[in-house]
């Protein structure tokens, strides 16, 4: 049987401070979560009922072994998660101010195992047959993920609903992109030509397109070949177009913030339960938003993920409780 969802790329232990308000060096003790954007996603769907996998690749390690038993916990097919001989498994610590300071530290040197996904190991037939199939930005950041990445979308071409998340982040980046998008944005077009629904806050937008204003962003989202774009707009909501001139603008879900480094993964597995649902595009951000609100109200990530009881709990009362 086919898969609700495969995703691929980031994996990682996520060591979250369990005092708020505190810098790291003076933090004293930690949560250890399983992690990665790709990685979340999938969490976030199973939660939701899908059935799901990730392509990834951790360090040959015990934080990698820790993974695959996170993994399993949630329901998420690991199948596709092999290790990388010599790497270790990426960590990532942060540091928690609410309502909106959380600045995270990424230990992924000398190289992220993720990044070594090699488009000769990839289940094409799998991608192909998965009803959604969700890439990152970063999966193009670095060889040879990037031709992996490229090479699955290919493969794939348009097959189902392809999602690719913009996911910009420069410091994963070893060339000019550091201080120039204009070097990764080739590759971001390229992984447009074989997309269905690209989603991204406006840095992500502007590192794809060129382009910050919201609606001109989603426009050249679909003139670049998606049928569907969503825009991230923070306080002002989330913005969703498609192809067929339907339009969605739904304002954030009032929340008390504890810690919001996880709410974009769970709006991404919300959006593509909503999509698998055949949902308009008002009720799908309606339902991803209230999903990233649920999330951000707690301290971890994937652990946080919520039911759809919860999702529809939180839309009902109009906020966060």
């Amino acid at each position: 049987m086919a898969y609700d969802l495969i995703t691929m790329g980031r994996i990682g232990v996520d060591l979250y401070p369990l005092q708020t308000g505190v810098p790291l060096p003076q933090v004293t003790s930690f949560g250890k979560f399983l992690g990665g954007s790709a990685t979340n996603v999938a969490v976030a769907a199973a939660r939701l009922g899908r059935r799901t996998a990730v392509i990834t690749r951790t360090g040959d390690d015990p934080f990698g072994a820790y993974l695959h038993e996170a993994l399993q916990g949630f329901g998420v097919d690991d199948r596709w998660v092999t290790p990388v001989p010599g790497l270790p498994t990426p960590v990532t610590f942060c540091e928690v101010f609410p309502p909106d300071d959380f600045p995270l530290y990424f230990y992924r040197r000398p190289k992220a195992p993720d990044l070594e996904i090699d488009a000769h190991e990839l289940d094409l037939d799998a991608i192909r047959e998965a009803r959604i199939f969700w890439v990152t930005g970063t999966g193009l950041s670095e060889e040879p993920s990037r031709t992996a990445t490229l090479a699955a979308l290919a493969h794939r071409a348009k097959s189902g609903t392809t999602v690719f998340d913009l996911d910009w982040r420069p410091m994963f980046w070893k060339d000019t992109a550091w201080t120039d998008p204009d070097a990764a944005r080739t590759f971001y077009a390229e992984a447009l030509k074989h997309t269905t629904v690209a989603v991204g806050n406006l840095d992500e937008v502007e590192v794809a397109t060129g382009v910050r204003e919201p609606h001109a962003a989603a426009r050249a989202l679909l003139d670049a070949g998606v049928e569907v774009a969503v825009v991230k707009q923070g306080p002002k909501g989330v913005l969703a177009v498609n192809s067929a001139g339907d339009q969605a603008e739904v304002p954030p879900l009032p929340v008390h913030v504890l810690n919001g480094l996880g709410a974009g993964d769970a709006f991404g597995g919300s959006l593509c339960h909503g999509l698998l649902e055949g949902w308009g595009l008002e009720k799908v951000m309606r339902h991803a938003n209230a999903a990233g609100a649920i999330v951000a109200s707690r301290l971890e990530c994937s652990s946080a993920m919520p039911t759809p009881d919860e999702i529809e709990a939180a839309i009902a009362a109009g906020a966060v409780k």
